[in-house]
């Protein structure tokens, strides 16, 4: 895998309880692992099935909270 530029959630407070995101160079993956390892286990995702997960997440929760 290609080094990654993680980026961490803007609803992240302080901690190890975080997401972070990272596209692959290429743009045709989007990643998403947990910040407490960074390097451990990665969730990877076509772009319209990660706008379909935000879609469905900003759905159920309107608020954005």
């Amino acid at each position: 895998m290609p080094k990654l530029t993680w980026q961490k959630s803007s609803y992240c407070a302080q901690g190890n309880s975080c997401v972070h995101v990272a596209a692959s160079p290429s743009g045709t993956e989007v990643h998403l692992t947990e910040s407490a390892d960074l390097s451990g286990a990665i969730l990877t995702a076509r772009p319209a099935a990660f706008a379909a997960l935000i879609r469905t997440l900003n759905s159920s929760n309107p608020s954005g909270v």
